[in-house]
């Protein structure tokens, strides 16, 4: 089960057994801090009370340490290693209250030899993945699936429910698993699991609703100069801290806000010019490489750029399924394995810019779907029902043959083809009866999978409660919750950690610190969301570092052009995946919906990219399974 993590952990490797217990901890390792023998796992505490198996980063170990020692002085320790200092706050003050003053990412599972149980934890915002679910007798955990898949107790049965999610989200959302009676850990939990491997409730250490809750019990009252130090202060000591390592060190640069606030703030604090790294693209409509190159010359960073050639992206997808595991569909999964495979070219850790726009509101829909809802306010119901049936009376086709004439007349942005494609959209929005409804509909992709995923029934998802539950005045911040909750540790920071662990590279968020996360929630909406741009205060911050001009652009994600590659270089591929024969035989999609997109989208009479690579993305997921 260890050896197949050997690309999460390439430097050492260990085994602890308690025969008599029936249990067993493998340990892969990534050395970052303590490259000795002292930093080895699975470690024993010093009481030999407690063993654990730790994958992640306590960036904040050595201010723990210092405590633990100021009250013990008389500790005598073996190594300098954040696991060592974790094992022995363990002990001081026990699992929760020892979660609760780290500051980190991590995944871990500690086997308590006295109370004979077994405790698995995860970082607050799900960085580090931890799989878990018992299989016959036996219980299993580990950071990947293909480690539980090494024990001979593991089935391995599809869970048609998770499939069904999967193809609503483009990923399979915590706490459920592609496969049956597999769970992932929430984060901010831990668990208990007894001698027996029977699992009690989850335990939650951290909350992100309740931090944000008491965030905005407690409102920022300084004007936009103070809010602005007091960012710079509290991102500057998160970057301060996820800087330490005994092993090269870098960042990935796009250009963008967030990774170039977060190379500016490095190299404020470093000696040496920072390691940065670019990949661009050939197709110029993907490329942000001359950004990222400005901003770098402007910092003065060593910045190392690759620009990508097709035929070196599609490289990269058959790679994809061994990689995440699970059916993952997102598909800029793509310029990130590239990335990260530059990167570890030259250094061990690499700081990235995620997570700014769910903390500080930068992604477009939070615009969007306030405007989208501010308007269907205004319209009575009925008629917006009517509205919705007249869009769907005509195809997206037929409606482009009957607007083509028309097309002078219409506003500037519903010109050009598929004005079809954007009136159905319209009308999935104008059934909407609340603003999650609009949200949803936003982040969906196929509504409702049932209508592709056969004899699938998608369950009630986190999201789905959330959206629910969830209070917010201002429909952004709602987004951006929501966003926090699920898009960000299902999608983002899935694509990063696969992505860069599978060529053994550390990757580090700063914009999750939880410190941060709390005071961005304390913010007027204003310094976060203002004149119909978002990350307003982080752009503030940026300014002090990098000229505006080479910052202020549209937004253009971090993309390939899948729709152009499916009737390109990617067609035969498609074909063998999407065939109707296999389709058929294997009774998991309904061969008639995918083929007529698929048809549709060859033909360039619609553009199914995202549907179509969800169930290209689970088909060679299924194919690599079946060896």
């Amino acid at each position: 089960m260890a050896d197949a993590l050997s690309h999460r952990g390439p430097d050492d490797h260990g085994v602890w057994t308690d025969p008599a217990s029936g249990v067993a901890l493998g340990h892969r390792r990534l050395s970052i801090l303590d490259l000795s023998p002292a930093g080895h796992q699975p470690m024993r505490s010093r009481s030999e009370r407690f063993v654990i198996v730790f994958n992640g980063e306590i960036y904040n170990h050595l201010s723990i340490r210092q405590e633990l020692s100021d009250a013990q002085p008389d500790h005598a320790w073996r190594g300098h290693s954040d696991t060592e200092t974790l094992l022995a706050a363990i002990e001081a003050w026990g699992l929760a209250g020892a979660l609760q003053r780290c500051v980190g990412m991590f995944a871990l599972a500690l086997w308590d030899q006295k109370e004979r149980r077994l405790l698995l934890a995860r970082d607050r915002c799900g960085e580090k993945p931890l799989y878990y679910g018992r299989q016959g007798r036996a219980f299993l955990f580990g950071s990947e699936l293909k480690a539980l898949q090494q024990h001979p107790a593991f089935r391995g049965r599809l869970n048609h429910g998770a499939l069904a999610l999967y193809l609503r989200h483009n990923y399979v959302p915590d706490p459920y698993c592609i496969y049956e009676d597999i769970c992932k850990l929430p984060p901010g939990t831990w668990l208990q699991v007894d001698a027996n491997g029977d699992a009690g409730e989850l335990t939650s250490y951290w909350s992100a609703a309740q931090a944000i809750e008491a965030s905005q019990a407690q409102p920022f009252r300084g004007d936009e100069t103070t809010a602005l130090m007091e960012l710079e202060r509290v991102m500057g000591d998160a970057v301060d801290g996820q800087m330490v390592a005994d092993v090269p060190l870098g960042a990935f640069l796009s250009g963008g806000v967030d990774s170039s606030l977060i190379v500016a703030l490095m190299q404020a604090r470093s000696s040496r010019p920072v390691r940065t790294f670019t990949v661009g693209f050939s197709e110029a409509a993907y490329d942000e490489s001359a950004y990222a190159r400005a901003v770098a010359a402007h910092l003065r960073t060593e910045h190392t750029e690759l620009t990508i050639s097709p035929a070196q992206a599609l490289a990269v997808i058959p790679r994809l399924p061994a990689m995440y595991d699970e059916p993952f569909a997102d598909s800029s999964q793509i310029p990130t394995a590239l990335i990260c495979q530059l990167a570890r070219s030259h250094v061990t850790v690499s700081l990235s810019g995620d997570a700014g726009d769910e903390v500080f509101g930068g992604y477009t829909r939070y615009l969007l779907a306030g405007r989208i809802w501010n308007t269907l306010g205004h319209i009575p119901k009925p008629l917006r029902r009517i509205a919705q049936r007249m869009a769907r009376t005509l195809s997206p086709d037929e409606w482009d043959r009957r607007l083509q004439a028309a097309a002078p007349l219409l506003p500037r942005r519903w010109r050009g083809r598929r004005i079809g494609d954007r009136l159905h959209k319209a009308g999935d929005l104008f059934s909407a009866d609340t603003r999650a409804d609009v949200y949803r509909a936003l982040v969906s992709h196929w509504s409702p999978p049932g209508s592709i995923c056969l004899g699938a029934e998608e369950p009630r998802s986190q999201l789905a409660q959330l959206m629910e539950t969830s209070r917010f005045r201002h429909f952004e911040e709602a987004m951006m919750f929501w966003d926090l909750m699920s898009y960000l540790p299902g999608d983002i920071l899935v694509k990063v950690d696969r992505a860069a662990m599978a060529v053994s590279l550390e990757t580090r968020v700063p914009m999750l610190d939880h410190r941060l996360i709390e005071f961005a929630w304390r913010l007027p909406l204003t310094m976060r969301i203002r004149n119909g741009q978002g990350k307003w205060l982080l752009r503030q911050l940026l300014y002090r570092h990098v000229p505006r001009q080479l910052i202020e652009r549209p937004k253009m994600g971090f993309g390939v052009p899948i729709d152009s590659w499916l009737r390109g270089p990617l067609r035969e591929w498609a074909e063998t995946l999407l065939g109707e024969t296999r389709l058929r035989s294997e009774g998991i999609f309904d061969p008639l919906t995918v083929r007529q997109k698929w048809q549709e989208h060859v033909e360039g009479r619609r553009n199914w990219a995202y549907h179509l690579w969800d169930v290209l993305m689970f088909q060679a997921w299924h194919e690599s399974q079946r060896g």
